[in-house]
């Protein structure tokens, strides 16, 4: 890469996290007013049994890509979290060695509370542009999307 290139795409990457590190903090200060509060793999867990179940526990261990001494964290914390069960975990029929995890109305709720509190959030973030600049930033977001998305296994 050229040197320009590569600092242009540096200063691209500098945004980004700082974007990403504002984000952390405005969410840091909204917990308390969401009524859900979810860790980030807590919520990944969730979001990918919504999309898809029953898995495995290996499998969303594996799609969220922690370690499986956090996995049985999280699962343990969703088992009890707000004082009811957002997953419910059963031993695979075919396979006793595998652990089946399936969401419960109580963690769809959740989930569903959790990704709406965030993306009313985002929406009044975006608010602010005028339509052709997030006409725009979607383009460029969905490139970015399908870019790494590639890249997960």
């Amino acid at each position: 890469m050229t040197d320009g290139k590569t600092k242009s795409l540096e200063a691209l990457a500098e945004e980004i996290f700082e974007l990403t590190t504002l984000s952390w903090r405005a969410r840091s200060s909204q917990r308390d007013k969401s009524g859900v509060d979810l860790s980030e793999s807590e919520f990944l867990s969730l979001d990918l049994l919504a999309k898809s179940e029953p898995r495995t526990v290996g499998e969303i261990q594996r799609g969220i890509g922690i370690l499986p001494a956090q996995m049985s964290r999280v699962v343990r914390a969703l088992e009890s979290k707000f004082g009811r069960p957002l997953i419910q975990c059963a031993i695979n029929p075919d396979d006793k060695r595998r652990i089946d995890v399936r969401l419960t109305e109580a963690g769809r709720r959740a989930h569903q509370s959790f990704r709406s509190s965030r993306l009313s959030a985002s929406v009044a973030i975006l608010g602010g542009l005028r339509e052709n600049d997030r006409s725009e930033f979607m383009r460029l977001l969905r490139l970015i999307r399908d870019s790494l998305a590639k890249q997960l296994p």
